[in-house]
């Protein structure tokens, strides 16, 4: 994955760290060959960033263009990642390659996480979720599965989507809070 930085004015030790959907830096990753480069994103939240960029469903071996893909809740309640088309399952790849992926970060060196929203990899809530025995589209709601294996890895991680990010309130806390916890980093070592 390629490296993305925002102003390089800051000590390396003091600039926070932050994960990111890699479409959302403009970087054509998407299913359909796109990308969702977002502007807060692409200026660096308005600080001097080290962007730690993830592409989950092209590191599990997914090409760009792609099929898309679902969240789904079968008979036994159990979510699922499938191929919309060819309804393949990729839960078992996703949630392995999560949890490696969350060991490489490593995520306890973090200071924030931007997720795409929506995505049933990146999104954290409100992804929506099949369910498959009936079939209706957007029967639940879920999170996607690589965020939630980051959530669930550092709870106290300051996460967000670019909808939050739209928010001025909802930027200016994570800033803030990415900022402190980068500082609480650089002293601590």
């Amino acid at each position: 994955m390629p490296e993305h930085r925002a102003r390089t004015d800051a000590p390396a030790e003091t600039r926070p760290r932050v994960g990111v959907s890699l479409c959302l830096l403009g970087e054509r990753v998407r299913h359909d060959g796109g990308h969702k480069l977002h502007a807060v994103v692409a200026a660096g939240l308005g600080c001097d960033v080290e962007w730690l960029p993830v592409c989950p469903e092209v590191e599990i071996g997914l090409g760009t263009p792609r099929e898309p893909i679902r969240l789904e809740r079968g008979r036994g309640r159990q979510l699922r990642l499938v191929g919309i088309e060819t309804r393949t399952d990729l839960t078992r790849r996703m949630r392995r390659y999560a949890a490696r992926r969350v060991r490489a970060l490593p995520v306890d060196t973090l200071d924030g996480y931007v997720f795409k929203r929506g995505s049933p990899s990146c999104g954290l809530q409100d992804v929506p979720v099949v369910d498959s025995a009936r079939l209706p589209e957007g029967s639940g709601r879920g999170r996607g599965l690589f965020a939630k294996a980051v959530v669930q890895a550092a709870p106290d991680l300051p996460v967000i989507d670019e909808a939050g990010l739209d928010d001025p309130h909802r930027r200016r806390q994570f800033v803030e809070r990415v900022l402190v916890r980068a500082r609480l980093r650089a002293l601590t070592g």
